[in-house]
C-alpha cells in the first residue's frame, strides 16, 4: 500500500477514505478494466453498421485497450484464471466478463438474423468462436509481445471467423462425411424403432 501511496501522490488515509482495503483496491482496477472494456467495445460497434465491419472495429478497439494497459489486461485476465486462494474471495467479476461475452453474444445474433451466419450453430457456438479466437490473441500477447495486434490481425481475425480456414477439400470432405451419416441415420431410423 505504501508503494501505491507514493506513486499516486495521497496520503494512506486518503487511499483508505476510497479504498477500504486491498481487496477494494483491486476490485477497483478489475471493475475499472472491464468497464472501460465493454464501453470502447459498445462505442466500436456502434460506429458501423455491417456485422463484418462492427467485429472488426470491436477487435481494434480490444487491441488498443491492451497495447494502453497492458498490465489491467494482464490483471483482468490473471483474475479470470486464478486458481483458488491467489485473489482475496470477495473479488467480484464473472458477472462482468460475461457482460462482455452477452456483448458479442447479441451482434452474433444480429448476424445470425441477418443471414450473414451459417444456421448449423447456435448463436452461443457462433460466439463462443469469435471470442474465443479474439481472447486467444489477446492472451498470446503476454506470451509474444514481438507479435504486433492491429487492426490488419482484427480483419485477420473475422476472416478466419466468417470464411473459416477449411480448403476445397476439406469442404468437400464434410459434405461426404455429413451425406454419410445422414444416409446411416435415415437406415437406423428404418432399423430401430423409436423410444
Amino acid at each position: 500500500m505504501q508503494d501505491i501511496v507514493d506513486a499516486a501522490a495521497v496520503t494512506k488515509p486518503t487511499l483508505y477514505y476510497y479504498f477500504a482495503n486491498k481487496a477494494g483496491l483491486y476490485q477497483a482496477l478489475i471493475d475499472y478494466a472491464h468497464d472501460e472494456r465493454l464501453r470502447l467495445m459498445q462505442e466500436a460497434a456502434a460506429r458501423r453498421e455491417a456485422l463484418p465491419d462492427k467485429l472488426v472495429e470491436v477487435i481494434t478497439a480490444l487491441f488498443g485497450f491492451l497495447k494502453a494497459h497492458r498490465d489491467l489486461v494482464r490483471l483482468s485476465f490473471s483474475t479470470a484464471f486464478a486458481a483458488p486462494g491467489e485473489i482475496p474471495t470477495e473479488i467480484r467479476y464473472l458477472d462482468k466478463c460475461i457482460r462482455s461475452f452477452e456483448f458479442m453474444h447479441s451482434l452474433v445474433k444480429e448476424g445470425l438474423e441477418a443471414g450473414l451466419l451459417n444456421r448449423r450453430f447456435t448463436s452461443k457456438e457462433l460466439t463462443m468462436s469469435i471470442y474465443g479466437l479474439l481472447n486467444i490473441y489477446v492472451m498470446g500477447q503476454f506470451l509474444r509481445a514481438d507479435h504486433s495486434l492491429h487492426r490488419r490481425t482484427a480483419e485477420q481475425i473475422v476472416k478466419l471467423f466468417l470464411e473459416g480456414a477449411a480448403g476445397k477439400r476439406a469442404v468437400n470432405h464434410w459434405k461426404r462425411r455429413s451425406a454419410g451419416r445422414s444416409t446411416r441415420q435415415r437406415a437406423a431410423s428404418v432399423i430401430l424403432p423409436r423410444t
